[in-house]
């Protein structure tokens, strides 16, 4: 199904469309393992909702109340949640139609796809490379036109990222702008709610209908009255954007080079259009803690956003003959390599004798980062990059997926930075290398979704790659 929102909004028999989705999801899944769950019954909630009766899928990581949601994790693999997460519920209200929830890397800790208790997630546009993650099932279910758009979760790449990876647009709007509550947290300073689809204007559309202040999550920002969808077309010629010089010089392979020659083709074509790109020096030594920083902070976060997970509260359990020993089964048993890995640092960095060595040098080193990025956007409206240095990397064993690389991968980390500072960033693709996918990213000042979505638009308009379908062979 190759439709807009708007497309499907004129779709008179929106049960019949619902039935033809939900085939396709099942007949898709032997293939691409997209969905933990998928729906069985048509409910719209409203008929006359600016999403009535539009198909979408969301990120096993969302509560919904009554419907399975595993977070992908074995811990979790029968917990039914009693409540609906803010988003699910605008959703809801707005008339969109819940067709499935998508698999995720296990407790939105990964970035290949590859890791979910109930298999690995598969590329489309080749079925031996990995979709990216964590939000691999959602950003597959949009590229393949199961859906128009799907909800994600972005904690330092985790919708923009896939997105390039699978050739859609993935949306990460500024730190509060869009509510968390319901969603099962992994690292509370950086997680966002993110938004998958195949063309800036349907982001948009979705992104109006979730965003908004909400009691039940104190991080969230008031409404800024801004309809998105109507302000995609401002005239962009007096934007100002910058590149970082340090990071476009790290391409080194001859796929990376190639993706650096199709991001300055792009940006010929952006300036053609009278926006101004300019190139900027940024200190090495600071883009080279990016990853370091993130792993700290996000271990430590985690471990203590997930010490709930016990099997006491909810999710399985374990046997044992003490309260101890059947926390210590069901974590053994319930969690994957990655996952106690991970916890296990996140426990290290949080001992007292190692939290101003390690968790609180990262936080400074962060508000370092931040600082020169806001210098920089009191002269420049945003910041333009390739989203990865190559395509979607081949499918490589669980065991290898979350493995620290020796080398200062600049490329692939500088997504980072959304996260860090909290800044609206939008992937979308700018082209093909190696018959594959390949994005570019755009990073604003916080609470510049407007001015981020409208820029974007332009790029996608100079791009041409609007509304890519891959069709399974």
């Amino acid at each position: 199904m190759n439709k807009s929102i708007e497309e499907i909004k004129l779709i008179d028999n929106k049960e019949e469309l619902f039935n033809q989705v939900i085939d396709e999801c099942k007949r898709s899944q032997s293939t691409l393992n997209s969905f933990v769950t998928i729906m069985d019954k048509y409910e719209c909630f409203n008929k006359e909702g600016v999403l009535s009766g539009v198909p979408y899928s969301l990120k096993d990581n969302f509560s919904t109340s009554g419907i399975l949601t595993t977070g992908s994790s074995n811990i979790l693999r029968d917990y039914v949640p009693v409540f609906d997460s803010t988003v699910y519920k605008k959703l809801k209200e707005a008339g969109a139609v819940l067709v499935g929830k998508t698999v995720m890397d296990e407790l939105a800790m990964g970035g290949s796809g590859l890791t979910g208790h109930t298999g690995a997630v598969k590329n489309p546009w080749n079925l031996e490379h990995i979709p990216g993650g964590s939000s691999a099932g959602s950003a597959v279910s949009v590229a393949t036109g199961m859906v128009p758009f799907s909800i994600g979760s972005d904690t330092g790449d985790s919708v923009r990222k896939p997105a390039s990876f699978c050739g859609v647009v993935g949306y990460k709007p500024t730190y509060g702008r869009v509510s968390r509550f319901g969603l099962f947290p992994f690292a509370s300073s950086l997680d966002h709610v993110g938004v998958f689809a195949r063309n800036v204007k349907d982001v948009a559309i979705v992104t109006d209908v979730i965003k908004g202040r909400d009691d039940f999550d104190m991080t969230t920002l008031s409404n800024d009255n801004i309809k998105y969808a109507d302000v995609l077309d401002k005239d962009v010629s007096a934007k100002k954007l910058f590149y970082i010089k340090e990071i476009v010089e790290s391409a080194k392979t001859e796929e990376s080079k190639e993706v650096i020659r199709v991001f300055n083709e792009t940006l010929d074509k952006l300036r053609s259009k009278g926006v101004v790109v300019q190139e900027v020096s940024f200190d090495k030594k600071l883009l080279e803690c990016l990853y370091p920083i993130y792993f700290i902070i996000s271990c430590a976060e985690s471990t203590s956003n997930n010490s709930n997970l016990t099997g006491f509260i909810f999710g399985s359990r374990e046997s044992g003959n003490s309260p101890e020993e059947v926390m210590f089964n069901t974590r053994s048993k319930g969690f994957g390599e990655m996952i106690k890995r991970r916890f296990v640092i996140g426990s290290y960095v949080l001992e007292r004798e190692n939290q101003e060595k390690l968790f609180l040098n990262a936080k400074r080193a962060r508000r370092m980062i931040v600082e020169k990025m806001n210098e920089l956007f009191k002269e420049y409206d945003g910041f333009v990059l390739p989203t990865s240095g190559g395509v979607a990397p081949k499918t490589i064993p669980n065991h290898e997926a979350d493995r620290l690389d020796d080398e200062y991968l600049l490329l692939e980390n500088h997504l980072l930075i959304g996260n860090f500072g909290g800044y609206p960033s939008i992937t979308l693709p700018m082209g093909m290398v190696n018959d594959m996918p390949v994005g570019i990213t755009l990073t604003c000042p916080q609470k510049e979704d407007a001015m981020c979505l409208n820029i974007a638009n332009s790029i996608e308009s100079v791009t041409g790659l609007k509304d890519l379908v891959c069709e399974v062979k």
